[in-house]
């Protein structure tokens, strides 16, 4: 291949992926503008910037409506339950990759199988066993709902990062005295926070943009997460359009602001390997 095809090969590449990337931001770009415009002005000059790029929308979301709350609640939900997906898939996925024990490939595919049994299936058994439990109306039945659900995709991504590792690591450190806590915590911990940035966006937002389980098991409207509240919106006869997409670019803006700050070890995740 000469040096000419093989610019105008990555000049081809590069003109591909910057349509792609606008045909995906644009409808995204769409939602933050609108969120600055008057009805009127969504109505009539949907695609069009605003007259003037004022916090009217964002001003009355915030103080005269209950969406903070439901921020505040989404917030909670999200955040604990991906600190126990990662806690207790950093375990599970440690014992399975770097432990040889008699049950340690069934125990494995157990936890595979969750990925080809959806939980919704089960939504009816479900409610009844957290209307048992009490767990009803309470933030913490969602966060053990999105704890089981998300379980099994962490383990399965933390487990086959775990297993590129050479074992030399944990030897050393075990002639050195290390405990295999220690090893967990100060070894292996650093080496597959690729890994755990890349479980934990990809339960992130599903978990924060969930509106199926929130529907289902929460009806006092003081624990009702952002996904569920913002369909206040919907009027009967009528939709306050700006408010609505200013609610929804607030909704957006804690998973860009976090996937920005994490960019750079997501990415490492994701090629990890592709280089030798």
């Amino acid at each position: 291949m000469t040096k000419k095809t093989l610019n105008s090969n990555v000049l081809l590449m590069h003109i591909f992926l910057g349509v792609n990337a606008l045909i995906m931001l644009y409808p995204i770009l769409v939602m933050v503008i609108s969120g600055f415009k008057t009805n009127y002005e969504i109505y009539n000059r949907p695609f069009s910037l605003p007259n003037s790029f004022n916090l009217d929308n964002f001003i009355v979301i915030w103080t005269e409506t209950d969406v903070p709350a439901y921020f505040l609640n989404s917030v909670i939900v999200t955040t604990l339950s991906v600190a126990f997906l990662l806690v207790m898939g950093t375990m599970a996925a440690y014992a399975l990759a770097r432990y040889n024990f008699k049950g340690n490939l069934m125990l494995y595919l157990f936890f595979l199988s969750g990925l080809m049994l959806p939980l919704r299936l089960a939504i009816i058994p479900l409610f009844i066993q957290l209307k048992a439990l009490g767990l009803i109306d309470t933030l913490f039945g969602l966060i053990a709902i999105y704890t089981a659900m998300g379980l099994p995709s962490t383990v399965f991504i933390l487990t086959g990062f775990l297993k590129t590792l050479p074992s030399e690591l944990e030897d050393s450190a075990r002639i050195d005295g290390a405990s295999e806590a220690r090893i967990l915590v100060q070894i292996m911990l650093p080496l597959i926070m690729p890994a755990l940035v890349i479980a934990g966006i990809y339960n992130a937002v599903p978990i924060w943009n969930d509106f199926f389980f929130p529907l289902i098991f929460i009806h006092d409207p003081q624990w009702k997460t952002l996904a569920q509240g913002l369909t206040m919106f919907f009027g009967e006869y009528s939709i306050n359009y700006g408010v609505l997409y200013a609610g929804l670019t607030l909704a957006a803006l804690p998973i860009v602001v976090i996937f920005i700050i994490q960019s750079k070890q997501f990415i490492a995740g994701m090629t990890a390997g592709a280089i030798k």
